[in-house]
């Protein structure tokens, strides 16, 4: 039976969809986060290894694959992409196996072949657009230093960044305070600066929530956060938008854990763009099944 295999590996979680020959899905597997990193690649292809290895084996298959197509988070420039194809090259999971990016799946699944306009918004952050000609822009995605404006990652150290402008008298006393601390297992603000110095972008981002629900029970800088996130990630779609002379990117689908359907942030967002005149799916995004589909078409 042939089988092909998608991959969807963020900071958080790895997932992979198999389907068969006519594209029906066979079955699911999930396990611990893969992400592509030209230091230490084998740390991606081994958790890409667990979870199509689970998968596979449910759908009663042993051996390797027709095509494998790994999606990982990380994967977006050359060096450490190559660097992972190597890795799993070495595993003989597939015949044939393409590394993509995280994004590259979700837009598969969101839009296929078409044009469309992807924000993406979990731990990290980034506005992928194709437009009516065919061309691509990529807005954000720049990672925790330079860029991942409005993400949770981005959200959780704003949130601990004005947690320490209250401390020391810039600002004004913030509810923040405990629940943050708590998150962090310290006990008080300063001791925040060495955890956050260790604290890997999945941490940091978990925060995220906690911020999130100070803002809903009114406390200003909390608010502040989250408004400002919100129009950070505004500011990336229009400027993906904007684009008119390539056509237009038509529809916006929101994906992530802070804007996918239920997420804290997808109201906010929704509402900002449809007042700039964008129009907002409801389509939902299963980047797995995006990347199963790609292997399946040939794509990479």
């Amino acid at each position: 039976m042939s089988l092909f295999v998608g991959v969807d590996g963020g900071g958080t979680r790895t997932r992979a969809v198999v389907l068969d020959a006519d594209g029906r899905e066979v079955t699911r597997a999930e396990d611990e986060g893969a992400v592509a990193t030209a230091e230490r690649p084998d740390d991606a292809a081994q958790a890409v290894r667990r979870v199509v290895e689970r998968a596979v084996a449910a759908a009663g298959h042993a051996g390797p694959v027709d095509v494998l197509w790994a999606g990982l988070a990380g994967a977006g420039t050359a060096v450490p992409r190559a660097a992972v194809t190597r890795a799993l090259q070495g595993l003989g999971l597939a015949r044939r196996l393409t590394v993509g990016t995280d994004v590259e799946a979700a837009f598969y699944d969101a839009f296929g072949d078409g044009p469309g306009l992807l924000v993406i918004a979990g731990t990290g952050s980034i506005v992928w657009a194709r437009y009516a000609d065919g061309s691509e822009k990529r807005v954000g995605g720049w990672g925790r230093t330079l860029g991942d404006e409005g993400s949770g990652y981005w959200i959780g150290l704003e949130g601990l960044r004005r947690l320490t402008w209250s401390a020391d008298g810039r600002a004004d006393p913030t509810t923040m305070e405990d629940p943050l601390l708590d998150a962090c297992g310290v006990g008080a603000a300063d001791e925040a600066v060495a955890w956050i110095e260790k604290a890997t972008k999945s941490q940091v981002a978990s925060l995220a929530p906690r911020v999130v629900a100070c803002a809903e029970e009114g406390d200003a800088a909390a608010t502040a956060v989250v408004n400002e996130a919100v129009e950070h990630l505004a500011a990336m779609v229009r400027t993906a938008a904007g684009a008119e002379d390539h056509g237009g990117a038509g529809e916006v689908v929101l994906w992530g854990g802070l804007v996918a359907p239920g997420g804290p942030l997808r109201t906010r967002l929704a509402s900002a763009l449809e007042r700039s005149g964008l129009r907002v799916s409801d389509k939902d995004v299963d980047p797995p099944l995006g990347a199963a589909r790609l292997a399946r078409v040939g794509h990479g």
